[in-house]
């Protein structure tokens, strides 16, 4: 029998995707069916499936005919600023997904991306560091609807599931709501023009509390690792860089890269502030000769509030990738700095 494998990765275009796909890419014994409701804006060797999960006619006629597939490797994500919002139409696609891959007949393995929301880490300070082994919080979350739907229809059947849990995963994807790399790029271009310090536009509690976050080149490794290796069946892991930081510690680091002056704490409603500068992007793009991406494609102001407001530590225990054999770790500060090189690289940003 052939060690050939097919990874289907839905949700292609978004960070994770795009970094699970680039990675999976490079390695001979995958090929790759990249699923999502638009094509890829990236060049890549996967086949595309147009699909649109909260329609079950279109999961049925789109992925039903992929009988080569070994891996499904679950990343679609449907954002609202309510978090009580998500729950709904993130449950059905999931739920729509599930419902013909789980009968594909070469299945071995689904890989579902979660994250620490599982732990309440969204609604305020939770019990750190957060284990896999915490029990699920009382407020309802899509997370566990997908992680309960999953592990009814593993029973009995030979295919098994993981789950990994990043925080914040940096990397770079066009018009994705939770991109923090692209827009800090982006919030630190358009102060700069102004002739600005680069300050922090979050909560002053969030500047100097403990904080971490997940390479999305790391994350796309270990989810490859986790649903190949037998021993990972059927469990979950904190995937992280393996590190903490604060960013007050890393803001003079930013500001070097970006060539500003660091500035300190002054917290601002970033989709306010930000609103109506469209104009002044594309400025910018014509001056320093960027790719003519719309303004709205590469920053997250919304999330970029959340993400940067958190006033408490936000901290995953790793120990158990690291039991089971995941051995990798990253420098944040290291991280930021390549990626926000990467987008220069890249003309996204000066």
């Amino acid at each position: 029998m052939s060690d050939k494998k097919t990874a289907l990765v839905i949700g292609a275009t978004g960070v994770a995707g795009r970094a699970l796909i680039t990675h999976l890419d490079g390695l001979e014994e995958w090929d790759v069916i990249a699923v999502s409701r638009k094509p890829p804006y990236f060049e890549s060797q996967a086949r595309f499936v147009s699909v649109d999960l909260l329609d079950p006619a279109s999961c049925q006629a789109g992925l039903s005919g992929l009988g080569e597939v070994t891996h499904v490797f679950y990343m679609a994500y449907l954002d609202n600023p309510v978090v009580a919002e998500t729950r709904g139409p993130n449950t059905r696609m999931f739920t729509n997904a599930m419902d013909v891959v789980k009968s594909l007949p070469r299945l071995q393995h689904v890989c579902l991306l979660q994250g620490t929301k599982y732990y309440g880490q969204y609604l305020g300070p939770f019990k750190t560091p957060a284990k896999e082994s915490d029990p699920p919080i009382s407020t309802p979350h899509f997370y566990y609807d997908q992680q309960d739907l999953l592990e009814s229809l593993r029973a009995g059947q030979s295919w098994s599931w993981s789950c990994a849990r990043p925080h914040v995963i940096c990397g770079f994807a066009l018009g994705n709501p939770l991109n923090i790399i692209s827009t800090l790029g982006v919030y630190a271009t358009l102060l700069r023009e102004e002739g600005k310090p680069l300050t922090y536009p979050g909560k002053p509690g969030a500047f100097s509390s403990i904080y971490q976050a997940t390479d999305a080149g790391l994350l796309a490794r270990a989810m490859v690792w986790m649903a190949t290796r037998p021993e990972c069946a059927d469990e979950a892991f904190n995937i992280t860089n393996g590190d903490f930081f604060r960013y007050q510690n890393l803001w003079p680091a930013f500001a070097r890269c970006f060539d500003m002056e660091a500035g300190g704490v002054e917290t601002v409603d970033l989709t306010v502030t930000m609103a109506g500068k469209d104009a002044e992007w594309d400025r910018i793009t014509k001056k320093y000769k960027l790719e003519p991406h719309p303004l709205s494609q590469l920053a997250a102001w919304k999330f970029a509030n959340y993400a940067l407001s958190n006033d408490w530590d936000v901290m995953s225990d790793t120990t158990k990738c690291r039991k089971f054999g995941f051995l990798e770790f990253i420098d944040s500060e290291e991280m930021f700095l390549r990626h926000f090189e990467n987008l220069k690289r890249l003309r996204i940003i000066p």
